[in-house]
């Protein structure tokens, strides 16, 4: 029984080296979630909860199943993109681009537009701020109210991670050609824009209200 479990663990070894999660430097922690992803991508919905006696629904689980396998794999693919720029490594890009597309948003006008909540956003805004990337200023019509923008440092920033941030956005994309891209990009629009509508009015909602509310059956 030791020797099997042995080899088979060997075996699983094996497979996570010839994997694309394997760097030369993966770690225990590595493999560990390397291992969890893996038993998540081939259970199904179906198989989770069969013996639950609960009412499944396969589609909608699929799809929340493979947005967040997507998540995790961008965000690893991020961080490998953006590893000579580690001032932007985690969510600190999306703060440097959106301040690029719309200069002197507000902290709170930041954090909404990138979807994050209060305290995530404020620690993100605070790290590139001590980074010297961005600069705030006194709102003019509201005192009490901050306005961010990109410092000379942040500007030059964004124009060297340019290039790295497009190269990944390209492996994001996968194989995709061009007519699947342009039906991906218009479903994932129509999605958020759904998700932007739930994330600003129903922030003190539980998640059975929003439900009945905007009709998810």
């Amino acid at each position: 029984m030791q020797t099997d479990f042995i080899i088979d663990l060997l075996m699983q070894v094996k497979e996570f080296e010839n994997s694309h999660c394997y760097k030369p430097n993966s770690s225990v922690e590595d493999f560990r979630m390397w291992l969890n992803d893996k038993k998540y991508t081939e259970e199904c919905p179906t198989k989770l909860f069969k013996n639950e006696n609960h009412q499944v629904s396969f589609t909608e689980n699929e799809i929340c199943k493979q947005v967040l396998l997507l998540g995790r794999y961008s965000k690893l693919l991020i961080r490998k993109g953006l590893s000579d720029f580690p001032d932007l490594a985690n969510e600190e890009f999306t703060y440097l681009y959106r301040l690029k597309d719309e200069p002197y948003l507000t902290k709170i006008q930041l954090i909404e537009k990138n979807g994050h909540e209060k305290q995530t956003g404020t620690q993100i805004i605070k790290r590139l701020l001590e980074a010297r990337l961005l600069e705030e200023k006194n709102d003019d019509e509201d005192k009490r109210s901050k306005r961010l923008n990109l410092t000379e440092r942040g500007k030059e920033m964004f124009h060297e991670s340019v290039n790295n941030i497009n190269q990944t956005s390209k492996i994001l994309s996968g194989t995709l050609n061009d007519h699947e891209k342009n039906e991906l990009l218009n479903i994932l629009k129509k999605l958020n824009e759904f998700h932007a509508h739930v994330y600003t009015d129903y922030k003190n909602s539980d998640i059975f209200e929003i439900g009945k509310t905007l009709n998810c059956k």
